[in-house]
């Protein structure tokens, strides 16, 4: 019968066993290839602009109405039959031409009557006046009486004022004779509604026979927000050297983008604000000879010389839109790139006017804002210019809105907190 092992002896065989798999597991391990460290990328390469501060022009647009300068309703002053009509309807008039002929002869008569009544009271004064002259005489040599010599003054004053009236009475029936014939008051187009026809009985100041609407120069009425004129206002009173009239110009545009040849200058704007629609209306005036503005079209009116003074332009392309509003990617001394917020204040053709949260000087990412993230260090490169943004014939009316967020569109990589490219 074979004898058992020990149990010592079955411990030292157990030991040498583990320690030659330890001995081959370390050899294997210490043969095996070793994994290269990945290096760490480059920095990512960025196109940076850096900020100025300058005197940046606003787009100031906004739908306005032409209006015509003046519009005057021929009426007559006396009545009586439409004899003749001198003008074809729709058709252009200079001031003083004859519009309309009244039959004059009634006019005619009532000038001759009060001829004759002049001419009356003309001879009561002579004989009113010898009168008193004799009997002044008289008086003086103590013939006659003083109740003669105050009746024959009296009755000379009462003559002399007959024939003051009898000359106002002519004077009326030259003045109702000479209305028998309309004349254009003012230069003008009239009015295409049919005037009444020849022979139509005319009553006075009543009977409107046609319009004349004065087109040189032309109106152009348009509004703006109560809120937007204060902050224009405000601008100006800001600048070193206010704008005057003679600093800003009108420019219109037709429907189909047509630009009106002629510049135009803001007239006068409303003292009150339209408490219906909270904006106040504000008229300018065009140079019109050509009567190429007609009243009732629409325009787009825009006014040109009003500028931001020290503003600071923030292009479009470094803009992101985060959840908590617009930022942009700030590089430090070392070209670390942070995330900053900002308040925008109004779009303009090469970027966003800064309210707040930018200087000049800094240095902003425009290109390759998507291989940007939070405090990694970047390769700052000139950024190309920017191309001209051409301005659409169709571009949207009104004024672009203050205090306004671009929009924003997806897969653009957030700024810290997550974001989107406007």
């Amino acid at each position: 019968m074979a004898a058992r092992p020990s149990p010592v002896r079955l411990t030292l065989i157990a030991l040498v066993l583990i320690a030659v798999a330890a001995g081959v597991l370390y050899w294997f391990t210490m043969r095996a290839p070793k994994a290269p460290v990945a290096a760490a990328p480059p920095p990512a390469e960025v196109g940076v602009a850096t900020l100025v501060s300058a005197d940046v022009p606003l787009p100031l647009l906004y739908a306005g109405r032409v209006i015509g300068f003046r519009i005057v309703e021929i009426r007559s002053q006396v009545g009586g039959f439409l004899l003749k009509r001198e003008f074809t309807d729709g058709e252009a008039v200079k001031a003083g031409d004859v519009l309309f002929r009244i039959d004059p002869r009634s006019y005619e008569a009532a000038l001759a009557r009060a001829k004759a009544q002049m001419a009356q009271a003309q001879a009561t004064v002579t004989q009113a006046a010898e009168n008193f002259t004799r009997v002044e005489g008289l008086a003086a040599r103590q013939v006659s009486t003083q109740k003669a010599l105050e009746d024959a003054t009296a009755a000379r004053e009462q003559s002399m004022a007959a024939l003051a009236s009898a000359k106002a009475d002519v004077q009326t029936a030259e003045l109702n004779l000479e209305y028998t014939v309309i004349k254009a008051p003012i230069s003008g187009l009239t009015s295409i509604e049919a005037s009444p026809p020849e022979g139509t009985l005319v009553q006075p100041q009543q009977t409107v026979l046609t319009r004349i609407t004065q087109l040189d120069p032309a109106y152009v009425y348009f509004t703006t927000t109560d809120s937007e004129l204060r902050e224009l206002t405000e601008i100006n009173q800001k600048r070193a050297r206010p704008l005057k009239e003679e600093d800003v110009t009108v420019k219109l545009r037709f429907g189909n983008g047509d630009v009106y040849p002629y510049d135009g200058k803001v007239d006068i704007s409303s003292s009150i604000v339209d408490p219906r629609t909270g904006t106040v209306q504000i008229r300018a005036v065009f140079p019109n000879a050509n009567r190429g503005l007609l009243p009732g079209q629409f325009v787009r009116v825009e006014i040109v010389g009003v500028t931001m003074p020290n503003a600071v332009l923030v292009p479009k392309a470094a803009i992101v839109q985060g959840p908590q509003g617009a930022a942009v990617w700030v590089l430090d001394a070392n070209d670390v790139a942070q995330a900053r917020p900002v308040q925008l204040d109004r779009e303009v053709e090469k970027g966003w006017i800064v309210k707040s949260g930018l200087q000049a000087g800094e240095r902003v990412v425009v290109d390759g804002v998507i291989r940007v993230r939070p405090g990694a260090k970047v390769k700052p490169v000139a950024a190309p210019p920017a191309p001209a943004a051409a301005t659409p014939a169709s571009a949207p009316q009104g004024a672009p809105p203050a205090n306004a967020s671009p929009a924003a569109p997806p897969a653009a990589p957030a700024p810290a907190g997550g974001g989107t490219r406007p």
